[in-house]
């Protein structure tokens, strides 16, 4: 299979640093990325030219701190630009990235840390107890001194050190929704194939300009916002914290073509753009995931952007798998999550016997962009892959009829009626779009595919809505009447995860 990834260009014998330095020798001076702190009301940029010469003198700083081949480096800090030239300096000398979420903290954060045996950690803020070696805050004068201050691109030996393409590149943790996160490891071919597929299916060229509203720390923000911009010599531009009216000045200022972000998230800046219009023409696609996409957010996103909305799913062992495409119809997100990309193929069998094909079911998957396996705990990556290379994602699935699947929830929460399996991803979705509800999360309290169908949401202002009123919502969203729940809760905050996952075993058990 390798021979055949190489053939088609899914996997190659370049790397990612080097599109940075093709870059910075064609485009020198094009805008890579652009930075906005939203405390100090300023945005960092930084061209080709000095993207490339920044990550030779923070290359240099590593060695200076004894990095060497195959040490890991972790980064936990929101959206700042040093996470860009500090990922391509961890490429240049060898080492392997940990991106950590900044709200990672406490037993967590200490696993992590230890799991992959962290040489470095560069934090935006300080953590009593950790066990590293070395740390790093990311605003204090010893960093500034130390990867800005320092010219260390004059003196620094890279030659030979950097990691070739099929080397362990990065280590993105899990959602851990039953335990500890586990670490999932992927070289720069397996992160290019999906970033590849990606940028294909949309046509995207180097007049690119991502709008990201996701943290650089997880595949999307670094894979499709960062290294996508700087395959295709294009722009990508954040802000390190959640600004609404700030994302759309960054779409205004810099004429971004594509907006990525969640669901909440893009419906929130659709209502923002509705009460302070911005310059937004240049907008050409809105791009989703982590979600199901409801037609009101394709409608809205149409209204307000006049750009087409497209759903993406993925995870972390593979990156984004399937998008709706530009030969869909405009409406088409909101019923599916599109077909697979290029360099990978889906299939759905019947959930207790994969050997056989069914329009619902279990949803496996293959190909160019499945990462290396689970960091410290091969085995465990092993046992999801059968003999012929598909690994069960865990997720139930129905066919769209277009090559094409909707996800309808995890499997180990299924529930069923007349045999049929209860779409719980969509519902808590439609249900979530309640004016007296923020979040919803549906479960059956015992675990068994029978159970009577249990909601938990959360109420804004300690406005509480009944059951009538849910099930009146559904009705009026046409949801069949047999997946309506027969039962509320009303919380203040739901159990979640820290890839903001909700914790139904925990749900399962409070409400047993």
């Amino acid at each position: 299979m390798t021979a055949e990834y190489r053939q088609r260009g899914w996997w190659r014998d370049d790397t990612f640093l080097d599109d940075l330095r093709k870059q910075a020798r064609e485009r020198p001076r094009k805008l890579a990325i652009a930075g906005r702190r939203l405390e100090e009301a300023h945005t960092d940029t930084l061209d080709y030219s000095e993207l490339s010469r920044l990550t030779d003198r923070f290359a240099g700083a590593l060695l200076q701190l004894g990095i060497e081949r195959g040490d890991r480096v972790a980064v936990q800090t929101p959206n700042r630009w040093e996470i860009v030239p500090l990922m391509f300096a961890t490429m240049a000398v060898g080492a392997v990235i940990v991106p950590i979420a900044p709200e990672c903290q406490g037993d967590e954060l200490h696993h992590r840390l230890a799991l992959t045996e962290a040489k470095l950690l560069i934090a935006a803020e300080a953590v009593a107890d950790l066990r590293v070696e070395q740390l790093f805050l990311l605003d204090s004068p010893e960093f500034h001194d130390h990867f800005i201050g320092t010219r260390w691109e004059e003196t620094a030996d890279l030659a030979g050190r950097q990691l070739r393409p099929d080397e362990p590149f990065v280590v993105l943790f899990t959602s851990g929704t039953t335990g500890f996160s586990k670490g999932v490891v992927h070289s720069q071919n397996t992160v290019h194939s999906g970033v590849r597929g990606y940028v294909d299916a949309f046509m995207l060229s180097d007049d690119l300009v991502v709008a990201n509203t996701t943290p650089l720390v997880h595949y999307s923000g670094f894979g499709q916002g960062v290294l996508a911009s700087v395959l295709l010599g294009g722009t990508v531009a954040f802000q390190d914290g959640p600004d609404k009216a700030g994302l759309l000045d960054l779409v205004e200022r810099y004429r971004a073509t594509l907006l990525y972000g969640p669901p909440p998230t893009l419906s929130g800046v659709a209502r923002v753009q509705q009460a302070d219009p911005h310059d937004v023409s240049s907008l050409q696609h809105t791009v989703t995931g982590a979600a199901p996409v409801l037609q009101g957010l394709v409608d809205e996103m149409r209204t307000t952007f006049g750009s087409r909305t497209y759903s993406v799913w993925g995870m972390s062992e593979f990156g984004p798998i399937t998008i709706t495409r530009l030969d869909y119809d405009q409406d088409w997100a909101a019923h599916s999550h599109g077909r697979p990309i290029d360099s990978m193929e889906i299939r759905v069998d019947l959930c207790h016997d994969p050997s056989k094909r069914a329009p619902v079911g279990r949803l496996r998957v293959r190909g160019a962009s499945q990462a290396l396996g689970y960091y410290k705990q091969q085995d465990a990556f092993d046992a999801e892959v059968s003999e012929d290379g598909w690994f069960d994602t865990g997720d139930v699935a129905r066919e769209d009829g277009r090559g094409g699947i909707r996800i309808l929830g995890r499997a180990k929460d299924t529930i069923l009626r007349d045999g049929i399996v209860v779409p719980l991803a969509e519902l808590e979705a439609v249900i979530s779009q309640h004016p007296k509800v923020t979040e919803a999360a549906l479960v059956g309290t015992r675990g068994q595919t029978d159970d009577p169908i249990l909601a938990v949401t959360v109420a804004p202002n300690g406005v509480r809505p009944t059951l009538q009123e849910i099930q009146a919502h559904l009705r009026s969203s046409g949801q069949d009447p047999r997946f309506y729940p027969e039962r509320l809760e009303v919380v203040d905050v739901l159990p979640k995860t820290l890839t903001g996952k909700v914790r139904k075993v925990e749900l399962r058990k409070l409400y047993a």
